[in-house]
């Protein structure tokens, strides 16, 4: 068997179609069918063969992607869903990563406009850092340049922005806690000036003194800001333990692990003395111990959603430059258990 009829088969079987169809979509025979060709190429690709030259699109435009670090896994899990919808409306992507001592979002942005990019989309950047110079995505939008938002909000720019609700994460959260019998609920969470912050804490506020016989003051004294780090975490758990918490909401997965973490150190089990609830849902979670009891963003929806509003953008029939609030849902798993008898 050669090398040719080897491929063929192992596609075939791939994409679980005959190798006559493999060898039709090949050779650009008519007679097949758009999904038929979708799959055979996937196949192609996640088999590692290199595709023919007929089946290499020519490129409709490059859209600029510019993501904090990768280091959290909800920024790859982003970047994945919008690089896949932008390839398959025929958009070549490129992701720009910030990295601390690297290239900042400015920098980023000016080599995409540079490289004449057709558009951009930003991932939790300056636009969610309510401290920062919003005159920038202006003289942005004076260029002509379109681009959408994903999570963090602010009325100074007119885009299309796609956030997921913190303030209805916190009362899923802090309902699950109470119903678990917690009385003493901390929040772990990243620094104050990001929008996404604010809101986690207003909505903690409010639902822990709905839940529970607390003031706005002493919900308040139960949050606790760090990074958004597993080391983050691991401090700002540590401050809600010695403040008597049996139950910590994060503000990411990664700070979740931190959490957990310091309650080991102090010879506390997880869920039996301490829950935690992390925030994401990012791919990894399914693989700690305990499996994370988290709220996960709808990363696939908010993913689709920013880059149809993109292309919409830059077919001249603009989206409504307004916020578009997707709802995370409370993903029960092993880290949250009953509250102290």
């Amino acid at each position: 068997m050669d090398g040719v009829t080897a491929r063929l088969s192992d596609i075939a079987a791939q994409a679980g179609v005959s190798e006559a169809t493999v060898s039709r979509v090949f050779n650009g025979k008519a007679g097949v069918s758009t999904a038929t060709r979708q799959a055979v190429v996937a196949a192609m690709d996640l088999l590692g063969y290199e595709r023919p030259p007929r089946l290499r699109q020519r490129s409709a435009g490059l859209i600029g992607l510019i993501t904090p670090e990768l280091g959290n896994p909800i920024f790859p899990a982003l970047a994945q869903v919008v690089e896949q919808v932008l390839t398959s409306a025929g958009y070549t992507p490129l992701l720009c990563t910030q990295t601390p001592g690297g290239s900042t979002e400015d920098q980023l942005t000016e080599m995409l406009v540079d490289r004449g990019v057709a558009g951009i989309v930003f991932v939790s950047g300056l636009h969610a850092d309510s401290t920062a110079d919003m005159g920038r995505y202006t003289k942005l939008a004076g260029r002509g340049i379109p681009f959408v938002m994903i999570n963090g909000y602010t009325e100074k720019i007119s885009a299309p922005f796609m956030s997921t609700d913190d303030r209805a994460a916190m009362r899923l959260a802090v309902s699950h806690l109470v119903e678990l019998g917690h009385e003493r609920i901390g929040l772990a969470v990243g620094p104050r000036r990001f929008v996404p912050v604010l809101r986690k804490i207003e909505g903690f506020v409010q639902h822990v003194r709905t839940a529970l016989p607390y003031t706005a003051e002493q919900a308040e004294a139960l949050v606790q800001h760090s990074l958004f780090t597993v080391e983050g975490g691991q401090s700002a758990a540590t401050a809600l333990l010695d403040k008597g918490c049996t139950a910590i909401i994060c503000g990411s997965d990664l700070m979740a692990f931190g959490a957990i973490r310091a309650a080991r150190q102090r010879g506390l089990g997880v869920p039996q003395d301490v829950s935690v609830v992390g925030f994401d849902d990012s791919p990894l979670i399914v693989f700690a111990d305990p499996p994370l009891t988290t709220l996960r963003q709808p990363v696939e929806a908010m993913g689709q959603a920013a880059v149809n509003a993109l292309l919409e953008e830059i077919g001249g029939t603009p989206a409504p430059h307004a916020e578009f609030v997707f709802l995370p849902e409370l993903v029960v798993r092993g880290s949250t258990g009953a509250g102290p008898r």
